[in-house]
């Protein structure tokens, strides 16, 4: 099933549950296997795939980290874009070209002084 925000909490919950359950799965590994990779007691597995229950974010975490789809978060909720001042900003301060050495086309001239004429 798709998540939708259509959906109440609970299915929502219960969705999530399914998906990290077929996830730990996947990987063949037992609830308690996957509750001392990830350093969580095995009743916060059992309580995480039930969906019965919210339980700490950080446990959460730390289950996805050891299933493999941590990256997946960037998709729920992604880094927020630059203002296009910020983006303008970022631009100018940086350089483009290289300056080079200034050369000057004309010959020098000598220097004139004051009164020094023969």
């Amino acid at each position: 099933m798709k998540i939708k925000a259509s959906l109440t909490d609970d299915a929502v919950l219960l969705e999530l549950g399914a998906r990290l359950h077929a996830a730990r799965l996947g990987l063949n590994l037992t609830q308690a296997a996957l509750a001392e990779q990830a350093g969580v007691a095995k009743r916060t597995v059992e309580r995480l795939e039930s969906g019965a229950v919210a339980m700490q974010l950080s446990s959460l975490v730390r289950v996805c980290r050891v299933l493999g789809v941590l990256d997946r978060f960037d998709l729920l909720v992604p880094e927020p874009a630059p203002s296009p001042m910020a983006q303008i900003k970022q631009r100018t301060g940086s350089r483009q070209r290289a300056t080079g050495s200034r050369r000057s086309a004309a010959p020098a001239k000598p220097e004139w002084t004051w009164g020094d004429e023969p």
